[in-house]
């Protein structure tokens, strides 16, 4: 990127040596799954970066779905841009962001890996993987479905604005007052799924009141329940 990397610039891998996840977590890249990642320059304020883990969480599920069945196969968002397969973790995206001048982006990357031949056994989440569904589709394939769908939606929002965006992702995402437990440090809190803010924090309903999260762990259910 610094060396003058052109805008749309899109990278993928076979492999992965040193993949990293969410919260440094160590991500599998496996053979035959998806690790794709994209440099976008996007003159924004910095502060709408957060917009674009769910464009792109949105992107990438939209993308997967092009290979599934038309009816019966449903795969869902958890916030903010996860993959789920009936609970498990199918695929998810990892956002890179440098400032520019007067608080805007510089450039941003997407990293969006997905699980297509292989679920990756973790210790502390299920996963899922499109080999249980249908025979895996190239990752060469899904690369470019998912380029279609992150250059439509980024398409959208620059015409329609950030509104387009969430409302497009809450249709996919786990339903409102569904039950989920935020862990953010030491802190764990439980409550209903009541939305986003115009900033595209979680919003979770309480027993203590109404509380909005930038950032977290979120895990499906009660929270002695694994995460998902």
């Amino acid at each position: 990127v610094q060396e003058g990397a052109t805008e749309e610039f899109a990278v993928l891998a076979r492999e992965q040596t040193g993949g990293r996840g969410s919260r440094g977590r160590h991500w599998q890249s496996l053979r035959g799954n998806l690790h794709l990642s994209v440099l976008l320059r996007e003159p924004l304020p910095l502060q709408q970066a957060t917009g674009f883990a769910l464009l792109a969480g949105l992107a990438l599920l939209e993308a997967l779905e092009r290979f599934l069945p038309a009816e019966g196969t449903k795969l869902h968002l958890k916030w903010p841009n996860d993959v789920l397969f009936e609970g498990r973790k199918l695929g998810g995206v990892l956002i890179d962001t440098i400032g520019g001048a007067s608080g805007r982006l510089a450039f941003l990357v997407i990293g969006f890996g997905a699980n297509l031949a292989i679920a990756p056994s973790l210790p502390d989440r299920p996963t899922a993987a499109l080999a249980e569904l249908i025979a895996p589709p190239a990752p060469e394939a899904v690369a470019h479905a998912v380029l279609a769908q992150l250059w439509y939606w980024r398409f959208r929002r620059a015409h329609e604005g950030w509104s387009a965006i969430r409302t497009a992702w809450l249709a996919r995402a786990h339903p409102l007052r569904s039950r989920l437990t935020v862990c953010v440090g030491e802190e764990i809190v439980a409550g209903e799924f009541a939305g986003l803010t115009e900033g595209f924090a979680l919003i979770l309903d309480t027993q203590a009141g109404t509380r909005s999260f930038a950032t977290g762990e979120i895990f499906l259910g009660q929270p002695h329940l694994a995460p998902a």
